[in-house]
């Protein structure tokens, strides 16, 4: 959604064991800032990836992990508490 905004290199991984891009210290190694939907995802994140996260930017976007890929609702929901966060 976000990989056309100037200035803005996006990617796209998850937590889940079915996900089809699994995060990875690679993605994290590289990410300034990581965007995470409920705080669960935060909070697997964190254990998972305790010391690499130290000096990076977690942001909880408080949206329930329960809408399908681009679903209309999600994509104005993801607008309204990312685009803050990009300026």
């Amino acid at each position: 959604m976000f990989a056309s905004w100037p200035g803005v290199e996006t990617a796209s991984a998850g937590l889940a064991p079915d996900a089809v891009e699994g995060v990875d210290a690679d993605h994290i190694d590289w990410a300034d800032v990581i965007f995470v939907m409920e705080r669960a995802h935060q909070a697997r994140l964190n254990r998972r990836f305790r010391d690499r996260l130290k000096g990076k930017r977690v942001i909880c976007l408080d949206i329930p992990d329960d809408y399908g890929f681009m679903q209309p609702e999600l994509v104005a929901l993801l607008e309204k508490r990312v685009t803050p966060h990009l300026r």
